[in-house]
């Protein structure tokens, strides 16, 4: 069987196209405020293409390196002034934040109406009552990558493996929503799943969301299933120029010949999660503004 890839680029490129052309006739250009604590490597590559995506599209951006010692007051106190400047339509705080400094209280600081990422216990409970504020941007950018790509949802059985707040529990939620993204029926697996394989080869989707380097294998997918692919892990590999290399979650070339659509590791899902961060913070701008968002 041919596996066709689901890349990400292309579609990330047409959100931009299109929020490019939204924004010549915007009241005024979207600005999205960043919250970078410490000296993650990769958080510092995160948010180098969230960087990179705004000055892309024409957005407003400012950083905010703060050192790993920083103060939880003097983290909490930058938000509070991004919640009030009228200029920031977004705030993203990049995770993981350091020792010493609560997360669940920096994420409950971030106003709502700001909260792009789609993280604040607020829009999570709208999330849940199927009236979502903001949608969270990896599972946003999972269903328009399915959309795209015309994958169907509705009626098809889904296993997503991996049960975080970021991606596995709000794609739970909105693949079992009532609409044309929705009507799945979904089972979130985990660590405590017994049969994981028994479950995932029976799925006509399978999302890997857990963080473990190629953790799935031919045996966890069916014959001709779709597989979304979240991971994102450095390993490494002595014959690589660099010493390592990027793999996803799957076992990219043991279930190449046997899923039917395969996102690649990189360029599957971390554009698209880019995408809709964007597209999050340009309605967010549209609603403040209390403008029809250009369509």
């Amino acid at each position: 069987m041919e596996t066709k890839l689901l890349k990400g680029v292309p579609v990330r490129d047409a959100v931009f196209d299109d929020l490019r052309n939204r924004l010549r006739s915007a009241p005024r250009s979207p600005g999205l405020a960043v919250v970078l604590v410490g000296d993650d490597p990769a958080s510092h590559v995160y948010v180098k293409h969230k960087e990179k995506g705004c000055e892309t599209v024409g957005f407003h951006h400012v950083t905010h390196r703060l050192p790993a010692d920083t103060p939880e007051a003097r983290v909490l106190e930058l938000i509070r002034a991004l919640n009030d400047d009228p200029a920031i339509d977004g705030i993203l705080v990049q995770l993981p934040l350091p020792m010493g400094i609560d997360q669940d209280k920096v994420l409950l600081s971030v106003d709502p109406a700001k909260d792009v990422d789609g993280f604040h216990p607020e829009n999570l409970g709208r999330l849940v009552a199927g009236s979502p504020r903001f949608v969270p941007c990896t599972p946003k950018g999972i269903l328009r990558l399915c959309s795209h790509y015309e994958i169907p949802v509705a009626g098809r059985t889904v296993a997503i493996v991996g049960r975080s707040v970021i991606v596995g529990r709000p794609l739970a939620l909105l693949m079992s929503l009532k609409g044309a993204t929705g009507n799945a029926t979904v089972t979130m697996c985990h660590s405590g799943t017994r049969d994981l394989a028994g479950i995932t080869s029976r799925a006509d989707i399978v999302v890997a969301a857990m963080g473990v380097p190629c953790a799935l294998g031919r045996e966890e997918i069916g014959e001709g299933a779709v597989v979304i692919d979240v991971g994102i892990n450095r390993i490494d590999d002595p014959d690589h120029p660099k010493g390592t290399r990027l793999v996803g979650d799957v076992d990219a070339a043991a279930v190449t010949g046997r899923a039917g659509a395969l996102t690649p590791v990189p360029g599957g899902v971390g554009p698209m999660t880019i995408a809709m961060l964007l597209e999050n913070t340009f309605e967010s701008m549209a609603r403040a503004e209390g403008w029809d968002g250009g369509r």
